[in-house]
């Protein structure tokens, strides 16, 4: 189940239910293994350089993308709660965890120079209730197309925890 929310003045919030037990679909978004099998849109993948997934612990990624090159993030853990919560930073960056060349990131203008990733997971008989927040308008999420590759990555993540559950 996914709740979409209509006012395009709120911040990102989506919520699924995951056919899994918490501690697998936490797991999920905590062991890199497991994140580079569905954290990425559609038709991409995802490179982990860097996943230190305890507070303090540094993040730094690349989805890869045919014909639009490469999207490099970096971010901090600011709180994992095994297993019910993770928040970590997200904010565009180059190869090497540095700053991107504003020429170089093909950014939406409006979009913030960092935002804020928190992920909830939540015990419903035998099923996961995931709800992430991200800090960003929902209405330039969804013109920048960071919106519908988090609903494909939710996709992406039942069909693996499906495989493997």
């Amino acid at each position: 189940m996914i709740v979409e929310r209509t006012e395009t003045d709120k911040e990102v919030r989506i919520e699924r239910v995951f056919n899994a037990p918490r501690e697998l679909v936490f797991k999920a978004w905590t062991d890199p293994e497991c994140l580079e099998r569905w954290y990425a849109p559609r038709g991409c993948s995802i490179e982990i350089r860097r996943m230190e997934v305890r507070e303090g612990g540094r993040l730094h990624t690349c989805i890869h993308t045919d014909g639009i090159g490469d999207c490099w993030v970096k971010g901090v853990y600011l709180e994992v709660a095994v297993p019910e919560r993770i928040k970590y930073t997200m904010s565009l960056s180059d190869e090497y965890g540095g700053e991107p060349s504003e020429s170089n990131t093909g950014k939406d203008p409006d979009w913030p120079s960092e935002t804020t990733v928190t992920v909830t997971f939540e015990e419903q008989d035998a099923k996961t209730l995931v709800t992430l927040h991200q800090t960003v308008s929902e209405s330039i999420a969804r013109r920048t197309g960071a919106y519908p590759s988090w609903i494909q990555m939710m996709d992406r993540l039942e069909e693996q925890l499906a495989a493997t559950h």
